[in-house]
């Protein structure tokens, strides 16, 4: 995806910052001493240090949207766009925590750590990972900025819901609101359509 959207800005004449959090992919760190508080963190400060005083646009994939929405606490005015592509905010609690069996949650809160399985992958989920979701509720608020706010989302996403790109919508009451619902679209597929359909401003970097 950040390569897909590294050529869409090398194209445009666009600033392009991407990042990878704290024990994801090939960051350092161990992923099971992150939380959302932390990976919101390392995103401040790397847009402090790059991006600085310059206008943006934020774009976050699933969980990446929920980290996204947590700098509107420090970059409201230099946003200037927001993308989510199936968009997950609260999901450790709303996906998760709230559907997990008494015996996996019996076992996160003994041991502080789960291995759950789903599809080809296994997620070390610690107890100390679902605490800090709960910390950082982000549905529930407003945020009032007049931008624009689109949200892509593929009907056949197995994963999350379209409804949590519509729960997101919510949060903005002024900005211009947009959701791309792809039929039949699953998470591979929504990347391309935003590419092709999306026309962002050439002076926002």
């Amino acid at each position: 995806k950040p390569k897909t959207f590294l050529n869409f800005a090398k194209k445009n004449k666009l600033g392009f910052l991407a990042l990878e959090y704290s024990g994801h992919g090939k960051s350092s760190g161990d992923f099971t001493s992150g939380n959302i508080s932390s990976w919101t963190n390392d995103t401040k400060f790397i847009i402090e240090k790059i991006v600085k005083k310059n206008d943006f646009i934020l774009i976050g994939s699933s969980m990446g949207s929920w980290i996204g929405l947590n700098q509107f606490k420090h970059f409201k005015r230099q946003i200037k766009g927001f993308i989510g592509i199936g968009s997950a905010p609260e999901f450790l609690t709303r996906l998760m925590w709230n559907k997990f069996p008494q015996k996996v949650k019996k076992e996160i809160k003994s041991k502080g750590l789960a291995t759950i399985e789903k599809g080809n992958y296994k997620y070390p989920i610690t107890y100390q990972l679902i605490k800090d979701g709960r910390k950082n509720k982000i549905l529930s608020t407003k945020i009032r900025p007049k931008i624009k706010v689109t949200m892509v989302h593929g009907s056949k996403d197995e994963v999350v819901p379209v409804s949590f790109s519509k729960k997101v919508l919510s949060v903005f009451p002024n900005a211009q609101r947009k959701l791309v619902v792809i039929k039949n679209g699953d998470q591979a597929q929504k990347l391309m359509i935003i590419i092709l359909k999306l026309k962002m401003p050439k002076n926002l970097l």
